[in-house]
């Protein structure tokens, strides 16, 4: 897998994507961000907080083999999964680094990776920062080596955690995705007790 582009590129990229204006964010202060974080070694990610680009906004910019990325219609509240067991500032923009797509953790658990990974020191990804890397690098996504996001997680009006977890793959185009999205990449949920064997676990060394 290539390396990330430079911060620098990453912002000129969400740039053109219009992030920034959904954002609230002025394109000079995204430039300015990326220049003065550094992060020209390949290993960091730009992305902006959920607050201000949420999966729902994000999703429809990703692109494979041609085809937009959709969230999957049971999944209407996709925006309420929101970072759990991971600590985030409430700056606009951040780095995340030390990425990891997880593939050794093909056919755990989110129950049984999430205490590995923390074990190991690392911390899952949010569901908008797995959107940001596959918008920044997109060979990161493959057919059978697709990735769970369970650092966001949706709690239900009681308290409770809900039970889905969200992962990003790519359709089938089979079901309800309907046969045009066929390899169209695809936000979607798995069951916090199963396991897949083409899912991994995308987590960070650390983020700043």
């Amino acid at each position: 897998m290539t390396p990330l582009p430079p911060l620098a590129a990453q912002a000129e990229h969400l740039i053109a994507l219009g992030v920034h204006e959904s954002a609230g964010i002025p394109a000079d202060e995204l430039r300015r961000f990326a220049k003065e974080a550094g992060g020209d070694d390949g290993d960091a990610l730009l992305a902006v907080h959920p607050d201000r680009a949420p999966a729902s906004v994000l999703a429809p910019l990703l692109r494979h083999d041609g085809k937009p990325g959709f969230v999957v219609t049971d999944m209407p509240d996709v925006d309420g999964f929101v970072p759990c067991t991971v600590e985030l500032s409430d700056a606009p923009l951040y780095v995340v680094t030390g990425l990891d797509r997880g593939d050794h953790m093909a056919n755990w658990s989110p129950e049984e990776a999430l205490p590995a990974l923390t074990e190991q020191n690392r911390t899952p990804l949010l569901l908008t920062e797995g959107i940001h890397w596959v918008l920044q690098q997109p060979a990161v996504l493959e057919r059978n080596r697709c990735f769970m996001t369970i650092g966001s997680r949706l709690r239900k009006a009681n308290g409770a955690l809900d039970a889905r977890t969200p992962a990003i793959w790519i359709s089938n185009g089979t079901g309800r995705d309907g046969r045009e999205r066929r390899n169209a990449p695809k936000v979607g949920w798995c069951w916090w007790g199963n396991r897949h064997t083409w899912l991994g676990f995308a987590s960070a060394g650390g983020r700043g």
